[in-house]
């Protein structure tokens, strides 16, 4: 709450009947700007058909205090699913305006390293970053392990 106020905020662009890729918008949010509002800087994604869902940052705020030892960290990727594809992207926005895909996790990974599919919902923690499904394994995603253990945790890779 004592930081700065943002200046930049961070949308998702969605293509409803799967036609476009999806995309992300970094939006002027500072009031005092003749841009106020408007999309500043957008990036697309590589595939069509992902329906982007909730996004989230690599690091939470309170892992960011000097006080819990990880004063490495920094919020520097957005981590967004595609609850249709289960594709998960990692957006790297150190410069906002110069937003870009850091890495794609395809679906095949994702099923083979957890089981899940159907990605939902990113949260960040103090040791990892969670990530919330709402399938398993199976052309329709019911096979698997049961959607209440649906959380896993996984780390960024610095390849």
């Amino acid at each position: 709450m004592e930081g700065p106020v943002e200046k930049l905020a961070f949308t998702l662009m969605l293509s409803p009947d799967g036609s476009q890729p999806d995309g992300l918008a970094v939006v002027n949010a500072d009031p005092k700007s003749k841009k106020f509002g408007k999309i500043v800087h957008s990036l697309f994604m590589p595939n069509k058909g992902d329906e982007f869902h909730h996004f989230g940052w690599n690091a939470c705020s309170s892992a960011l205090s000097p006080l819990t030892g990880h004063a490495f960290l920094e919020r520097r990727y957005l981590i967004i699913p595609g609850i249709r594809s289960s594709r998960i992207y990692i957006i790297d926005v150190k410069e906002p305006l110069k937003a870009k895909i850091h890495k794609i996790i395809e679906p095949e990974e994702l099923m083979r390293k957890t089981g899940y599919s159907c990605p939902h919902t990113i949260h960040c923690g103090p040791e990892g970053i969670y990530v919330s499904t709402l399938g398993g394994g199976g052309e329709d995603g019911t096979d698997g392990p049961p959607p209440a253990s649906s959380l896993w945790t996984a780390r960024l890779s610095k390849s």
